[in-house]
């Protein structure tokens, strides 16, 4: 049996193709192009999304038995607007998750509606991100489409539609729409009338390892498979990545050092906090999480090294940085603002406290740990929701350096645990897909079977009350320049 798993990126779609026995067949990548149309804005066309997965699925499967397809399922980019007329044609570029048109609305929802209300409805606060504030924008600014609007739907389901003709969506992609009543995983009566719209619009929620049908005939013809290949429903992109690293167990945590960073905690329990600095959506396996996003995580180092000190040897750059917890040198990694837990895209990157002593290497440091710091933002939140984390799984690129590991564990009091899995949302999907066809019976089950820990990083105690110390000053950072970023931004 074969499994293909579609992971549709902001910039590219990678298939992973997965036997029953959790082995990776073959990885295909295509990429398709971006717009971005006025500033803030971000746009793709979901027909180059359906023709890159095309052919994406006729080079991974160039040397295999087609016959031998048993299911595909999704991971995908999450938030973003994709809206059908009756005939099923694309009315407008689909609104992506990192467009930032939608302010007004956004401030509408929180301030006018009340975030209270929102939360209530959502279990979520509304973030420029988020599908519902973008409906709300294309209502006010190109009324003529939103009335034409015969199908609404995220853009990894876009792609289930083309396969099946089936109008669906799972229940932690549909979290971050801020349409769904998170707790009991159903359309928000309350969000549809403040937004406008009806249910029938909205496709039908499944929990993501769930068949929601077979591909089409013309589909099938298409394509060269069966007609009897299941399509399961999948997950968004962070969920997806989840059930990849098995981060499934109540408690269990996940970080992903990539270009944005997030802070993935499983529970089993339904929980919101007083703030709304974490996302609450429901898992991929049935149950919940709590997700906590920064935006420049992995790409603060990117830009610190190839753009401000011109080099691409990362490793070189962090070979002689050995006296921890002693550098007087903070950073705030807020180079494209923040999500968690400020929720203010008026924050910027900044350093503070150098002297005529500060040091190249001192800089290079401050980065990592500024990083780390605001991850443990979010770890801090979730612990105050009686969430006891003592250790995480590290993925990313980020994950690759020893260094940022050892720092990590010890600015967060964790151990740090790297696995044998780097697929992330293609290989959880691929393992959806094969839970949806029975090979497994439930993610637990497959993630027991095909992951495993390969390196644990462990805390120092010295280094933690170190870092403790620090943690504390750079809490105190923020607050104070957050008048400053206001100014600025006038």
């Amino acid at each position: 049996m074969l499994f293909i798993g579609i992971d549709l990126g902001t910039s590219a779609v990678k298939l992973v193709l997965m036997n029953e026995k959790g082995e990776i067949r073959n990885i295909v990548s295509n990429e398709y192009p971006i717009s971005f149309p006025h500033p803030g804005w971000s746009e793709q066309n979901p027909k180059d999304w359906w023709n890159a997965v095309k052919a994406g699925i006729k080079d991974l499967l160039r040397y295999e038995d087609r016959n031998d397809v048993c299911g595909i399922s999704f991971g995908g980019q999450m938030h973003g607007l994709v809206i059908l007329d009756p005939e099923d044609n694309v009315l407008r570029p689909a609104i992506l998750w990192n467009d930032g048109r939608t302010g007004e609305e956004c401030d509408y929802l929180n301030n006018t509606i009340g975030r209270e209300k929102i939360s209530k409805y959502t279990a979520n606060m509304a973030l420029t991100g988020f599908t519902a504030p973008k409906l709300l924008w294309v209502k006010k600014n190109e009324p003529e489409i939103f009335k034409k609007i015969h199908r609404i739907m995220l853009p990894k389901d876009y792609i289930a539609y083309c396969l099946t003709g089936v109008h669906c969506t799972d229940v932690s992609d549909a979290s971050g729409m801020l349409l769904m009543d998170v707790e009991n995983k159903r359309w928000s009566k309350e969000m549809l009338d403040i937004v406008g719209i009806s249910e029938s619009q909205l496709p039908i929620i499944f929990e993501s390892s769930a068949v929601v049908g077979c591909i089409s005939k013309a589909t099938s013809l298409e394509l060269g498979l069966p007609e009897t290949v299941k399509v399961i429903a999948g997950a968004g992109d962070n969920a997806a990545g989840a059930v990849g690293t098995g981060t499934l167990e109540d408690g269990m945590c996940s970080i992903s050092l990539g270009t944005s960073g997030t802070v993935f905690i499983a529970s089993d329990r339904f929980s919101v906090d007083s703030a709304n600095a974490l996302h609450s959506f429901a898992h991929a396996n049935g149950k919940y999480h709590l997700l906590g996003c920064m935006l420049s995580a992995a790409s603060s180092n990117k830009w610190w090294m190839d753009d401000i000190i011109g080099t691409s040897d990362y490793a070189a750059e962090q070979a002689g940085i050995d006296k921890l917890g002693e550098n007087n040198v903070y950073y705030l990694p807020y180079l494209m603002g923040e999500r968690t837990p400020h929720n203010d895209p008026k924050a910027r990157a900044a350093f503070i406290g150098m002297t005529m002593d500060t040091t190249r290497s001192d800089m290079t440091l401050a980065v990592l740990e500024g990083v780390a710091f605001a991850l443990r933002d979010a770890l801090e939140i979730a612990r105050s929701q009686g969430l006891k984390i003592t250790r995480v799984r590290l993925i990313g690129g980020g994950a690759k350096s020893p260094l940022w590991r050892k720092i990590i564990a010890n600015v967060m009091d964790v151990k740090v645990d790297t696995i044998n899995s780097e697929e992330g949302p293609g290989f959880g999907a691929a393992i959806l897909a094969a839970v949806g066809c029975g090979a497994f019976e439930s993610c637990e089950e497959a993630a027991a079977k095909l992951i495993r820990v390969t390196q644990t990083t462990e805390q120092d105690p010295s280094l933690v009350a170190k870092y403790e110390e620090k943690y504390r000053n750079f809490r105190l950072m923020y607050p104070a320049l957050k008048p400053v970023y206001a100014e600025l931004a006038e």
